[in-house]
């Protein structure tokens, strides 16, 4: 019964286009950034955002140390950017070396191509099976300016990640 349900659920995830987030941090003089698709809004009030890192990835182990993450919203023009924290790994590839960034709220990385972002604050982190929860508090951001097509699932789906999930 539990493979019927796992296959029902993966089909049905598999033709899912959620928004996709580039969420990037900073700990001990170390920034790291990579492409999330598992991450949503958790409460109006207050208001909370959960973000599930790769146990396996180099953002996951940057932000273990980290007491915040940036999270960033892109629009189409700038899918490159995207591409970039989602195809390399930060174990082999300076991403800051290659795209224009500046320090924001927390000192964290601000992506200066994103379409909007805001940087929360780590309340909590918890197991979510292969990744960790990070349950984020906003402390500061910068909303988009109008009404965007965001990037997407379906916009990144041919990308080989840096890392497996």
């Amino acid at each position: 019964m539990a493979d019927r349900g796992e296959d029902a659920f993966e089909k049905l995830v598999a033709v899912l286009n959620y928004p996709m987030y580039v969420v990037t941090t900073r700990a001990d003089g170390i920034a790291a950034g990579c492409l999330v698709g598992f991450a949503s809004q958790t409460s109006i009030h207050p208001p909370r955002f959960l973000v599930g890192l790769s146990r396996k990835n180099h953002t996951f182990r940057v932000a273990a140390e980290a007491t915040h993450l940036a999270v960033h919203v892109f629009d189409h023009e700038h899918l490159a950017t995207v591409e970039l924290f989602g195809s390399q790994t930060g174990d082999e590839v300076d991403k800051f070396g290659r795209c224009a960034w500046h320090i924001g709220p927390a000192g964290m990385p601000i992506l200066d191509d994103a379409a909007a972002w805001f940087v929360g604050e780590i309340r909590e982190r918890f197991s979510l099976g292969d990744h960790v929860g990070h349950l984020l508090a906003p402390i500061d951001g910068n909303p988009p300016r109008e009404l965007e097509s965001w990037v997407s699932f379906g916009d990144v789906r041919h990308l080989e990640p840096g890392h497996e999930a």
